[in-house]
């Protein structure tokens, strides 16, 4: 059995911090642009103000639009991002992402009166698939160039 030096230790450290930082890219983006987005439709009154709740259809299912667009988005940089295995790593951002999803899920209808139950549903629902769509555009693309 080979021996371990230092050496190999540290560069496996160095690669879970590059991993952990894949993962943490893409959800930095996710939410980074996602409130951006929120925060100029709230200010452009397009949106209700912070803290009321937005019952209408046509505005959740814009949110969850381009939600769905920055997800993807989240899963392309994951991916780019990852020192190895780049699918496995946007698998793990969307296992990550779908316990976060549930976790909305679950407080949304606890409190109630934050809106319609569906869309934190929806956005539970459509975030892993989306991760996976980002990764995937990203390996398939990389298998082109």
């Amino acid at each position: 059995m080979p021996t371990r030096t230092t050496a190999d230790v540290g560069g496996r450290s160095h690669t879970i911090g590059r991993s952990i930082l894949a993962v943490f890219v893409g959800f930095v983006a996710v939410v980074g642009l996602s409130l951006g987005a929120d925060e100029m439709l709230h200010l452009l009154k397009v949106y209700p103000p912070w803290g009321e709740p937005m019952y209408q259809p046509g505005l959740n299912l814009l949110a969850l639009s381009y939600r769905a667009v920055f997800t993807i988005v989240g899963g392309y940089l994951t991916a780019r991002t990852a020192p190895h295995s780049p699918m496995r790593h946007v698998l793990i951002g969307a296992g990550i992402g779908l316990v976060i999803g549930v976790a909305g899920v679950v407080a949304a209808a606890s409190i109630g009166g934050l809106g319609p139950l569906w869309y934190p549903v929806a956005v539970a629902v459509t975030g892993p698939p989306c991760t996976v769509l980002g990764g995937t555009i990203y390996v398939r693309r990389m298998s082109v160039i």
